[in-house]
């Protein structure tokens, strides 16, 4: 008898987890849909038009070559529009489709695929990386540099990085050419690191392990300091998964989600779909000659060797609402779930540096991959509190309104530009549209 029930709680146990991955119904499981009426969904139709034509505007008047800009709200693409040129030297329409570069928007996918192997017990937040890397074991702190040969001394650090560190860029780890201190730039470049863009054929592991003998900015936990901790933890998903980094992103991810124009690298028969990367030229003319240490044709060209977990994923305004809509579901999509919803808490809520954004009397906090809302933020006219969202190094934005259900997308591939607010703009406008 008790044979007989063993058995039959493992049949149980059994069906319920094939009926979840198969598509199960799950609660909060929506899928984004078009909506039909946008005022089901309280918002007001003539308030749309604002938004828009404020979109319009920005084009028009040159503060940016184009765009593209999707808005959902309970599950609903309420907004889904392109403006201006993908490439404004050939003046090629801008398509709702088309593809960008999300440099650090690729952070927050990141993360998530992080804390997918963490609900499978792999490890736990504060373990050290050195655990799987042995490369940062008795990690180094800059203490002296010279200027003349990049030369350089370490003191002795005081603990080990951690996962939820190298999460939350509180590590001291470094960026490299983007890096705040001209030193750490120095450092990393004669070491050969590379920190976003590049056609050379190197590989994640070759990468990582050099960084992991580079010195840090500070003790880790000490301070707040963006830097290239979610490269490291791409090379971490390698070791834990045993999958390349792309593939476990694709099996895990991507498909699942159907985000089918996401990708580190583009297939040949989706590179026409790529957008120019435009900065004004010295009489404020866009152009696409760009000279910045980069190939920008990266992601169709090269060795595509090298997946960048904290800069180096092409995606489209679609594919990222449905990743973010995901995230607003508390985890689930389409019937499968992804993470918990403690653990979408984790990463979208929760205050992971304590005071070193000013704590709760600052505009935002930071959690495990997103700067989060306060109630002062909100009180600054930037939206609800506990608005989560991140932006990327080519003028790409995104954030998610758990209170509002609201999900937008703001895409445009841009460098050098000192007088767009287009971010700023878009956020008032989407806010004035709620009606209810």
């Amino acid at each position: 008898m008790k044979i007989f029930l063993a058995f039959c709680l493992f049949i149980t146990h059994l069906t319920g987890s094939f009926a979840q991955k198969s598509g199960s119904k799950l609660k909060n499981a929506s899928v984004l849909k078009t909506s039909n009426n946008i005022e089901k969904v309280g918002l007001s139709a003539k308030r749309m038009d604002r938004l828009d034509l404020a979109l319009r505007r920005m084009v028009d008047d040159q503060k940016i070559p184009g765009l593209v800009a999707i808005m959902a709200r309970h599950g609903e693409i309420v907004y889904h529009k392109a403006y201006g040129y993908s490439d404004y030297t050939t003046k090629t329409a801008m398509k709702t489709d088309d593809i960008f570069r999300i440099a650090s928007m690729s952070k927050a996918i990141t993360a998530t695929a992080v804390m997918m192997l963490y609900e499978e017990g792999h490890f736990g937040l504060d373990d050290p990386i050195s655990n799987w890397i042995p490369e940062f074991k008795s990690p180094k702190i800059l203490h002296s540099f010279n200027t003349h040969d990049s030369s350089y001394t370490t003191r002795e650090s005081k603990s080990e990085i951690t996962i939820r560190q190298l999460l939350s860029h509180t590590s001291g780890v470094g960026y490299g050419a983007i890096d705040g201190d001209d030193r750490i730039q120095k450092i990393y470049a004669k070491a050969g690191i590379e920190d976003l863009y590049t056609t050379d054929p190197i590989s994640v592991a070759s990468n990582i392990k050099k960084l992991g003998s580079m010195p840090l900015h500070h003790q880790p936990g000490e301070k707040f300091t963006y830097g290239m901790g979610l490269d490291v933890l791409g090379y971490f998903i390698e070791i834990v998964s045993g999958q390349s980094f792309s593939q476990y992103l694709i099996e895990h991810l991507f498909t699942p989600l159907g985000m089918q124009d996401t990708y580190f690298y583009l297939p040949q028969n989706k590179a026409n779909r790529l957008v120019k990367i435009h900065s004004p030229d010295s009489s404020h003319k866009w152009t696409t000659q760009l000279n910045e240490g980069y190939d920008p044709d990266f992601p169709i060209t090269g060795s595509k060797t090298w997946y960048s977990g904290g800069a180096g994923l092409c995606s489209t305004a679609l594919d990222y609402a449905i990743f973010l809509q995901m995230l607003l579901n508390k985890g689930t999509y389409n019937g499968i779930r992804f993470l918990s919803r403690t653990t979408v808490n984790l990463l979208t809520e929760s205050n992971q540096i304590g005071d070193l954004w000013g704590g709760d009397k600052a505009e935002d906090h930071f959690s495990l991959a997103f700067s989060v809302l306060n109630k002062a933020g909100e009180y600054k006219g930037s939206g609800s509190e506990g608005r989560y969202g991140w932006g990327g190094y080519f003028n790409t934005n995104y954030w998610a309104d758990p209170k509002e259900k609201i999900v937008v997308v703001l895409m445009k591939q841009t460098r050098g530009v000192s007088n767009d607010d287009s971010e700023a703009v878009f956020t008032r406008m989407v806010y004035q549209t709620i009606d209810d």
